[in-house]
């Protein structure tokens, strides 16, 4: 059957390299502003204003490319919140590597799976020599493996998974029965792990938190609970420890978490989506000693490698622990030959449809090198500690800690001698705290993020952005004070 000409030129046209050009054009304006540290950081429009500006019905004829390249420039630009901006300083989630960015491009053009290794073919095996040389960072041997993956909730989700088919290999077909095995995670640990042990049917009563110490897991806590539960008779499915804990950047002791679970057996799972690549850093890989001792690690590099979303990964130390995981048979897709390895990613993966992601680790590596992602990882540290020597000189704000890597939590206390006052007023300036944040952000000067620490109401900053500078920083603290003073003035709180 011939093809329809007009259905195919518009296809033929927006391959072409004039067109990749205008996108590209887009993009890289957008990364020429952002750097400079030009406009605002955020939007001004609430979630109603903007649903109202992209009401209406689906096109059923298409535009012209340009037109559709002007919407975007006019209409999503203004209105998105501008990580590569030097004054955002919120969430985990990266200012991106230029060359990765670009390899987004090619890896939707390739368009290969990596579930099945003949879908593709040099990607899937790339991916392999990719997790096993963070294996091998992580101390491990050659027979660790793993998978990318969304990010650290599906590695987390994955590596529990993978736990409770070491413990309880019949769990697959029978289900967990009436008295599963318990987790025992830090207090802090993000809620992938809560998340995992409801979802894979253990319930969340079977989840023992740890109580932290300097906002990490106590250690002499963690011993106690699990002789108890030995005493008891309960079964421990697994320990988490954290590498980089999301309120405070916090690591845990992995050294002597290791070796309390390499005494009594256990599986240790690390979630060092945040932490683990201080790996690369001569200044802080120190804070991952330890970490050879665990049996699975989560770890993304779209966090403090500098990738662009997403990109996560699940390492485990023995590769057979994460194929048993998944004990499910597809031979329409997977072809095992026995004794020889599998190749295909499907087998010890939640995704079938899986994006060619180590690409682009590849790319930024090949491009950067380890010495120079190392160096980031250090700058934005440095960056982070900058801020809490200004946050200590600054009278309207107390720290509320040190930071371990380049996350920072302080409390706007308004004027000196305020900086332990009492009960009434700590909840009152919980309130001022809190929409003293909101208004900074929607101000558009800078973006951070908020969080509860002890029960008090704390601002957050993660420094995500390598061209932040001190002047930045100064900036900030400026800026939340002054909105802090009208917060007060206006008695909103």
């Amino acid at each position: 059957m011939p093809a329809d000409p007009s259905l195919l030129t518009p296809l033929d046209d927006d391959a072409s390299l004039e067109a990749g050009t205008q996108f590209a054009e887009l993009i890289a304006g957008y990364l020429a502003q952002t750097h400079a540290g030009e406009g605002r950081v955020g939007t001004t429009h609430a979630p109603a204003e903007l649903a109202a500006q992209f009401a209406g019905p689906l096109p059923a004829e298409g535009k012209p490319l340009a037109a559709v390249l002007e919407r975007l420039r006019r209409e999503i630009l203004p209105n998105v919140t501008r990580l590569t901006h030097p004054m955002y300083m919120g969430h985990q989630v990266s200012a991106p590597l230029p060359a990765a960015i670009w390899t987004e491009a090619l890896i939707s053009a390739l368009n290969n799976s990596t579930a099945v290794q003949e879908m593709a073919p040099a990607v899937t095996i790339l991916e392999h020599q990719v997790v096993r040389a963070f294996a091998a960072l992580a101390g491990w041997s050659a027979e660790a493996g793993g998978t990318l993956t969304s990010g650290g909730t599906e590695a987390t989700f994955t590596a529990l998974l993978a736990a409770r088919a070491e413990a309880m290999p019949e769990a697959w077909e029978a289900g967990v029965g009436a008295d599963p095995p318990v987790v025992v995670y830090g207090e802090q640990s993000h809620y992938a792990v809560t998340r995992a042990i409801g979802a894979l049917g253990l319930g969340l009563r079977n989840g023992i938190a740890v109580p932290t110490r300097d906002f990490r897991m106590d250690t002499d806590q963690l011993r106690a609970i699990l002789d108890r539960l030995h005493g008891e008779g309960r079964r421990v499915m697994a320990v988490v420890a954290t590498a980089g804990s999301t309120p405070t950047g916090s690591f845990d002791d992995l050294a002597v978490i290791g070796r309390l679970c390499a005494e009594r057996g256990l599986w240790l799972h690390v979630d060092g989506a945040h932490g683990a690549s201080a790996l690369f850093s001569a200044v802080h890989r120190h804070r991952l000693a330890g970490l050879e001792l665990a049996t699975s690690l989560a770890w993304d590099p779209h966090k403090m490698m500098l990738l662009p979303l997403s990109a996560g990964m699940v390492l485990v130390k023995t590769e057979r622990q994460l194929d048993q995981a998944f004990a499910q048979r597809a031979p329409y897709l997977f072809h095992g030959r026995g004794a020889e390895r599998v190749w295909d990613q499907g087998v010890r993966s939640f995704q079938c449809s899986r994006r060619a992601d180590a690409l682009k680790l590849w790319v930024a590596l090949e491009r950067y090198g380890t010495r120079a992602i190392g160096a980031l990882y250090d700058r934005l540290c440095a960056t982070t500690q900058a801020l809490h020597a200004q946050v200590l000189a600054h009278p309207s704000f107390a720290a509320v800690h040190a930071p371990a890597s380049n996350i920072l939590c302080f409390r706007y206390v308004g004027r000196p001698g305020r900086a332990s006052p009492a009960p009434e007023e700590e909840a009152r300036l919980d309130r001022v705290n809190f929409e003293l944040r909101q208004r900074y952000n929607r101000s558009g000067e800078g973006w951070i993020t908020t969080t509860v620490l002890g029960g008090r109401r704390v601002l957050r900053c993660t420094l995500m952005n390598p061209r932040t500078t001190a002047a930045h920083l100064e900036r900030l603290l400026t800026g939340l004070a002054a909105t802090g003073v009208a917060v007060e003035r206006q008695g909103a709180a």
